[in-house]
């Protein structure tokens, strides 16, 4: 924690920027430990909360694109070609798929509050062949409520303990 308190306080809002958008791709970044941060850092006037909510969300929205793009590129010929390593085979795939669109956007909104299931969400979605703008509209809504929700937090712990 302080590690990323560090990397805050001397980088700013890039730091934000680009640890979420690392982390929403995969790498190991504590997301919601970062975001309470953040908030926390609004609260003692380092950062400004309207300021780290967009800096937030454009990131995480940046790591969301650059996730579904991947699946949408690469990730159905990899799963068919690697994918019985992983016991995923073609028709596990294609009920995934069909599970995917009928509950999976909905699990891109709600999926950002279970670790691990935020990232593989928008994997699949591009993996499934979800419709871009439709995808956008469901993650963008997530992630707004994410990032509202844990900055927010942060920001009423550090009042509280102020």
């Amino acid at each position: 924690m302080e590690h990323l308190q560090d990397i805050i306080s001397q980088y700013g809002y890039w730091a934000i920027y680009i640890l979420l958008a690392l982390g929403i791709v995969g790498l190991p970044v504590p997301d919601e430990i970062l975001m309470t941060i953040v908030g926390y850092f609004c609260s003692i006037n380092i950062l400004r909360y309207s300021w780290s909510l967009l800096i937030a969300f454009s990131g995480t929205m940046t790591g969301m694109t650059i996730s579904y793009t991947l699946g949408k590129k690469l990730g159905k010929p990899l799963l068919l070609k690697y994918g019985k390593w992983v016991k995923l085979t073609p028709a596990k795939l294609n009920k995934i798929d069909r599970w995917f669109n009928k509950y999976g956007l909905w699990t891109v909104v709600f999926g950002y509050y279970i670790p691990g299931i935020r990232h593989l969400t928008c994997y699949m979605a591009g993996i499934t062949g979800v419709k871009t703008p439709r995808y956008l509209l469901f993650a963008a809504s997530g992630a707004l409520v994410w990032c509202i929700t844990f900055i927010t937090i942060g920001y009423y712990f550090g009042i509280l303990h102020h």
